[in-house]
């Protein structure tokens, strides 16, 4: 079995039984922290990526993006998920096309959303996003790679935050093919047990960006898998900014104490 199959197996397991925390870095160096620390897997984070780029979290570009995934996947020995946004693509066709190159950069897992980028109407129509859903399923399958599909319903994220509509969605994205259901963005309990319940026995991944809940009380409500997108980057960037602007307005140094040794954290012979 080679690496990428034991990684695309191992991922699979995971969401087998019970509920694990995949964090999000974005950068080659994040990734290799985090894994260090003892996570059994990592996600990339689509806004992380946009910043190291010096842009907003939008799409950072197709090709841009593959290059990511590939040098991610490569930095750690735990499954990877790759955030895809919403494929690259409109049409379902085109969506397919770039989920295979997606799942040929050695990513054990990839999500596609139904977010359609316009003001006016945030997510794409029902019908549309249900065959995109599909012709992701059918790419991985073709491909072989066993990749492990996500399914995303954005509404809690582009200001349509009504919970029938993304349970529809998400029923039917996990009848098209999706191993796993995600709707950013849910913040009360009440919300996640809804969903968890609407697409069981299909496991569920929880977006956690705030302290609303905890991950034991997430394995309770039947979650199998939490991320915290680009929460974590957001972070480090207060870190690093809060320290930064004392230096720029105060011209004084105290943030530089009690800081980590990070070339321990990169010493790893590889």
């Amino acid at each position: 079995m080679s690496t990428h199959e034991d990684r695309v197996a191992q991922f699979h397991r995971l969401h087998e039984s019970g509920c694990f925390v995949m964090p999000n870095p974005w950068d080659v160096g994040s990734a290799r922290a985090l894994a260090g620390l003892g996570f059994p897997a990592l996600a990339t984070t689509s806004a992380g990526f946009a910043w190291t780029l010096g842009r907003a979290d939008t799409r950072a570009g197709l090709e841009p993006m593959l290059v990511h995934l590939r040098e991610i996947a490569a930095a750690v020995e735990v499954p990877v998920n790759a955030d895809f946004e919403d494929g690259f693509a409109v049409e379902p066709d085109e969506v397919a096309e770039n989920v295979r190159r997606a799942a040929e950069t050695g990513v054990a897992g990839l999500s596609v959303e139904d977010s359609s980028r316009d003001g006016g109407e945030p997510l794409l129509d029902r019908e549309l996003s249900v065959d995109r859903v599909a012709a992701a399923r059918e790419a991985i399958d073709r491909s072989g790679t066993g990749v492990l599909l996500t399914a995303r319903s954005e509404g809690f994220v582009v200001g349509r935050p009504d919970l029938a509509e993304t349970v529809r969605r998400l029923r039917a994205y996990a009848d098209a093919g999706a191993d796993c259901l995600y709707a950013p963005r849910l913040s009360t309990v009440e919300e996640v047990r809804a969903v968890v319940e609407a697409v069981a026995p299909k496991p569920v991944n929880l977006l956690v960006n705030g302290p609303f809940i905890t991950v034991a009380e997430a394995a309770a409500l039947g979650v199998r898998r939490i991320s915290v997108g680009g929460t974590l980057a957001r972070a480090a960037w207060r870190g690093w900014l809060g320290v930064a602007r004392e230096i720029a307005d105060e011209g004084t140094f105290t943030g530089f104490h009690d800081l980590p040794d990070v070339d321990a954290l990169h010493r790893v012979e590889r």
